[in-house]
């Protein structure tokens, strides 16, 4: 990959954001919109490996994990986490700048030199995640199998997809947990209308009918709001 052909793809750059900016206000799940991100990057760079790691909250700390690649190398595909300042990865995600590495077999802080032997990664453009307040939220890396002197303009461009990127992450994460929200407030309402059929149909107390209710769930191995879902049916039906 050279900057000369890299530079010439300005267009193919132009459509890539466009895919990705497509990708916030549609209706992909996040693990769509990763494999977008990296297989769309990956096509428009020419670059061996294109990954995409997103910090997470965990009961260990925040810790940063491998979520997307376009790669079938197994070697690469397996399940990585790193504490956030461990690596290049957490490097990159704690100082919120791009690292850029002519030789990973050289680099200290670059922790999988027997992985980058194995299936040949040689040259690394690391650029964080990041929103407009300055949160990072990831880290995309882009390898190249040869040596290669990233140019300013190959950086700047992968960056603008990142941020891209990060927009579209952070957008989809938001509706999911809206989804779950809404859906969590619909339950508790569906929940509280069958327990109201319940106290006046046995004319239990609110307590009593809940619990009622809870062992059928367990007994039946139904959520809660399946079976306020057959009390309600039920009820339309009398």
């Amino acid at each position: 990959m050279d900057s000369e052909r890299f530079s010439s793809s300005t267009d193919r750059y132009i459509k890539a954001l466009m895919n990705i900016s497509s990708a916030i206000n549609s209706d992909l799940y996040l693990e769509d919109i990763l494999k977008l991100i990296v297989m769309v990057t990956a096509k428009v760079t020419g670059v061996e490996i294109c990954s995409l790691w997103l910090i997470e909250e965990t009961d260990r700390g925040k810790r940063i994990r491998l979520k997307a690649t376009q790669s079938i190398e197994p070697t690469y595909l397996k399940d990585r986490e790193l504490n956030i300042d461990e690596g290049v990865v957490g490097h990159v995600a704690s100082t919120r700048k791009p690292m850029i590495i002519y030789d990973v077999l050289e680099e200290p802080l670059f922790k999988e030199k027997k992985m980058a032997r194995s299936i040949g990664l040689t040259s690394l453009a690391s650029v964080p995640l990041l929103l407009k307040d300055n949160q990072v939220i990831g880290v995309l890396n882009c390898f190249s199998p040869e040596h290669h002197e990233f140019s300013d303009i190959e950086v700047n461009l992968i960056t603008t997809v990142a941020n891209q990127a990060a927009v579209a992450i952070y957008n989809s994460e938001l509706v999911i947990k809206t989804k779950v929200i809404q859906e969590e407030l619909e339950t508790r309402k569906m929940v509280e209308k069958a327990k109201e059929i319940i106290m006046r149909r046995k004319k239990m107390s609110a307590e009593d009918a809940f619990h009622w209710m809870r062992k059928k769930s367990m007994d039946s191995r139904k959520s809660m709001r399946q079976i306020s879902e057959a009390i309600l049916l039920s009820e339309d039906i009398y």
